[in-house]
């Protein structure tokens, strides 16, 4: 199974995503395999700005089969390759309280691994029912409209 991008559906259920960053991942050269043979999990992932540099962390990246040596840590933290003026301006975004960077997703672009980050706040439990009522409406919108389109197109 190639995997052409890999979501984190849970952050999307979990959070309200403020903005959006595209930031490259160092790996080694067995997890590019891993990822692009699809054995990577991003639901628990998140980022975190130290010391001036953003790093990776609660990516679970499976270690590549074939691999003939140095495997590494399926859970090891790894670093964000982001501009300067992109890691001052998260790292004052996760200052503010109930803030967080979460990974939105994994993906391909000219043969590198993006990572893209999102600037969250966390929903309250009203907010998830709100977010499951709304597109159960939508869903039953959208089936009344195309039986409507059936029965008089």
């Amino acid at each position: 199974m190639s995997a052409e991008s890999i979501i984190n559906r849970k952050a999307l259920r979990d959070f309200h995503v403020l903005e959006r960053y595209e930031a490259g991942i160092e790996l080694k050269g067995s997890e590019v395999k891993s990822i692009r043979a699809g054995k990577a999990n991003i639901s628990d992932a998140f980022a975190r700005i130290e010391n001036g540099e953003a790093f990776l962390y609660n990516a679970d990246i499976q270690p590549y089969e074939k691999a003939s040596h140095e495997i590494p840590a399926a859970k090891r933290v790894r670093k964000l390759l982001l501009h300067r003026q992109e890691i001052d301006k998260l790292y004052g975004e996760t200052q503010v309280a109930g803030r967080a960077l979460v990974v939105l997703k994994l993906y391909w672009k000219n043969g590198k691994l993006k990572a893209e980050l999102g600037v969250a706040h966390g929903k309250m439990a009203g907010d998830k029912r709100a977010d499951l009522k709304k597109r159960a409406i939508d869903r039953e919108t959208a089936r009344e409209v195309a039986r409507f389109n059936r029965k008089h197109g």
